[in-house]
């Protein structure tokens, strides 16, 4: 389950890096509009609140400690957290437009995958990943490429893995290009 998962947030004692920064700071700024529909978002919100200042005193606070490699690792999660929400954003337009183009609801959407009202905006506005299962249904529904709904990144962890293994394979033919592995995406 992913670390940024709405129902994770308040289990992350501290923020590691680049990356989790600016995914903490862009769920930060989500939850602004879904704080004025629920109120129970409150806490997380103040919780990543109080994530974002301390990552920002601890690692940014100084400017004569700032390196270049850390404004380049800096610049790649802004990128990567950037086309994620890209991708989400289209996501949920796509499946707006369909259910506006069925006569359906969000609402009607969420009775028929078994959800509530909440968690169905939750999984809509990408703060809860979608079921397998969730997306299989949307896709079979509203004839939505796999490809739109089903987002394709890879942690960066994962990528670093797996071009350091794929280096180190005597007989490996397969050639990466640049964009393969550096935005973790396809």
């Amino acid at each position: 389950m992913d670390k940024f998962s709405i129902q994770n947030i308040e289990k992350i004692n501290s923020l590691t890096s680049e990356l989790e920064y600016e995914k903490a700071s862009s769920l930060y700024l989500n939850l602004r509009v879904l704080v004025k529909e629920d109120k129970s978002y409150e806490p997380i919100r103040r919780h990543l609140r109080g994530l974002i200042k301390d990552y920002e005193q601890n690692n940014w606070a100084d400017e004569d400690k700032i390196t270049d490699n850390q404004i380049k690792e800096s610049d790649l999660a802004e990128a990567i957290v950037q086309a994620e929400n890209l991708f989400y954003q289209k996501r949920k337009e796509l499946i707006k437009t369909k259910l506006q183009a069925t006569g359906l609801k969000q609402n009607d959407l969420a009775k028929i995958l078994g959800h509530r009202k909440g968690y169905m905006s939750e999984l809509i506005n990408g703060l809860r990943p979608f079921s397998k299962e969730d997306l299989v249904i949307i896709n079979r529904l509203f004839k939505i490429k796999l490809e739109d709904l089903i987002p394709t990144f890879i942690q960066q962890e994962r990528a670093t893995h797996i071009k350091k293994t794929l280096e180190s394979l005597s007989n490996n033919k397969i050639k990466l290009t640049k964009k393969d592995f550096d935005l973790q995406m396809s």
